[in-house]
């Protein structure tokens, strides 16, 4: 019986422990590998990683604590690869360029800076999103304080007729880049 994170409380849903378990050994693989050799996760894909639920599964708590911890550690060592490989301007270049993106985005017009979904389908709130908008854009270009937690844990109320959850998450996912490589 695996026991790599506390079980969900008794009858309550947790992740699939056997998926749980696989991806970790994938991440060994590919945080073992060499330079140059193929990997399959990365701090990105560990940012999109989910996991099926199941009754007495992993803790999701515990877990998603874990994957934050290794999305840090992949960050921070293919940063460390691409300086050796390519130097210091050139990751910062892209860097820089990722943000200039972002910051146009959140540029728009309140109520216009993501596609809307239909009105019978649910999105996120747009004022919500907007004020989100406003902080980073505090953050990018004032320096206000933002840490890497509040964009990951940020969540807004559902809405019909919303932003597009799909683009907004894409934004998001590019603000966790260039804050992680920044760090």
């Amino acid at each position: 019986m695996s026991t790599t994170f506390p079980r969900a409380r008794k009858g309550r849903p947790g992740y699939d422990v056997d998926q749980v378990e696989d991806f970790l050994e994938e991440a060994r693989r590919a945080y073992a590998a060499k330079p140059g050799e193929p990997v399959v996760v990365t701090a990105e894909s560990i940012r999109h990683t989910a996991f099926s639920m199941q009754r007495g599964g992993y803790s999701t708590t515990h877990v998603d604590s874990a994957l934050e911890r290794l999305e840090d550690a992949f960050a921070l060592r293919e940063r460390e690869r691409v300086l050796h490989e390519k130097g210091e301007e050139a990751w910062y270049t892209e860097a820089r360029a990722t943000a200039q993106a972002v910051l146009d985005r959140l540029a728009r017009p309140e109520g216009k800076r993501f596609d809307r979904v239909g009105v019978l389908t649910t999105g996120y709130h747009p004022k919500d999103v907007d004020a989100f908008a406003d902080r980073l854009t505090e953050y990018f270009q004032r320096g206000r304080p933002m840490t890497i937690e509040q964009v990951r844990t940020v969540s807004f109320r559902p809405r019909k007729g919303g932003y597009s959850e799909t683009q907004v998450d894409y934004v998001l996912d590019a603000v966790i880049g260039v804050m992680l490589a920044v760090r």
